[in-house]
């Protein structure tokens, strides 16, 4: 268990996020299947020390433990290894996270995939076989890693693949990061409407060895945001772009509109600061459609209730299927900090705030985004966060970073 005493924000500090998980885990399928990729800055989270391990390893079963990401990447990894087959499992809860939408894409494009415990569940066996079909409808309100997923092999294919997506896409931003990391390799695609088209790599112009410098993850800056917005200091961050491809780069604009944070870059030294604006006058309420960025909506829910804004939040389906269902999580322990709320399959709305409780503890649910977006809330009152340790999947040096930026009040 972690303690936080009450504290206040120190100012001016320099924080250097590691390099952004989601990129990270796209580039480590992409160099195992191209050999044309030199990766700097890495993400240091478990989630992509576990998929680099993974891709290492010559083994029948592998075995990702929580890192959800590197299951569903990998279910098409291995379904395109020829001849090969492969058992991938996880942990208890990954074991409840459903993979069907995926599985039924790439059974329809002819690999072969068995449920060995509970139907559209994890574990899997995969039989991997070449896959010559050209086309696959996907729905596209499911999580967008399923898609990145099947992207991420396409250009493999000797036909390359269509995705046909049906309904209204979930979580675009992240699609549209992984077509532009493909671009960077030379492989050639088309997002129009509904449907995403891959052409197939060709080896003849194979380009030389490309150096990647991973941008840090802003999901991790997320959580200084909220430090920002609650302690009303300057926060320095590393190493950022303006032009950002993570959605979650969303949260510039968020936390200017809605908390005064504002954001400038020195783009030659990829850095950002967080500026409060002086007088900043808070809204009455806050309604939002987090459908694009729904991974910083619990950030943005704690500085919400750390300031006593009313708030109406839409577009969280995806939540329900994280590490844990972190709307009903939200829901839970939002009641600790004095703020009630209403939640749907999509949305949380507060309805009422009171005094916090006293001696807050804070259960993760072995949720890494639960832990660390409910730290910032030590800026109003101490409190304790369960399971300390959860933030390793995602920001290993989330609890000495936060010792850099925050001292006893």
């Amino acid at each position: 268990m972690k303690k936080l005493e009450k504290s206040k924000l120190i100012g001016n500090k320099t924080i250097q996020i590691s390099g952004s998980k989601s990129i990270s885990n796209r580039l480590l399928i992409l160099e195992s299947l191209f050999n044309n990729i030199k990766i700097g800055n890495l993400s240091n989270s478990q989630d992509t020390q576990l998929l680099k391990k993974a891709l290492g390893e010559n083994t029948e079963t592998v075995d990702i433990h929580h890192a959800g990401t590197a299951m569903r990447f990998l279910t098409s990894y291995y379904s395109i290894q020829e001849g090969k087959t492969t058992i991938l499992t996880g942990s208890k809860r990954m074991k409840e996270r459903p993979i069907k939408n995926l599985v039924n894409a790439l059974q329809d494009l002819g690999v072969e995939i068995e449920y060995l415990q509970n139907e559209g569940f994890p574990p899997l066996k995969i039989t991997g076989r070449k896959i010559t079909e050209t086309q696959v409808n996907v729905p596209a309100n499911i999580s967008s890693q399923f898609i990145t997923s099947l992207l991420l092999i396409a250009g493999k294919l000797e036909n390359g693949l269509q995705i046909n997506l049906v309904g209204e896409v979930t979580s675009r931003s992240y699609i549209e990061m992984t077509l532009d990391i493909l671009a960077k390799f030379g492989i050639q695609a088309s997002f129009a409407g509904n449907t995403i088209k891959v052409e197939p790599f060709n080896e003849n112009n194979q380009l030389s060895t490309v150096n990647y410098e991973v941008e840090s993850d802003w999901s991790s800056a997320s959580y200084f945001y909220s430090i920002a917005a609650l302690g009303r200091e300057i926060i320095h961050l590393k190493s950022f772009y303006k032009e950002s491809t993570q959605g979650d780069s969303a949260i510039t604009k968020i936390y200017e509109q809605f908390f005064g944070i504002k954001t400038t870059f020195v783009e030659d030294e990829h850095q950002l600061t967080l500026q409060p604006v002086e007088n900043f006058q808070f809204p009455e309420k806050i309604v939002l459609d987090m459908n694009n960025c729904p991974d910083i909506a619990q950030t943005l829910c704690v500085t919400a209730a750390a300031l006593k804004i009313p708030f109406e939040i839409s577009g969280l389906g995806t939540l329900r299927v994280k590490e844990t269902d972190r709307l009903l999580a939200l829901y839970n322990e939002l009641k600790k900090l004095g703020t009630e709320t209403e939640i749907t399959d999509l949305t949380i709305k507060s309805t009422r705030f009171s005094e916090p409780q006293e001696n807050i503890s804070i259960a993760t649910y072995q949720d890494h985004r639960m832990a660390m977006s409910f730290a910032p809330f030590c800026l109003i009152k101490e409190l304790n966060i369960e399971e300390e340790d959860v933030v390793e999947k995602s920001y290993p040096m989330f609890w000495e970073d936060l010792k850099i930026i925050l001292s006893k009040n």
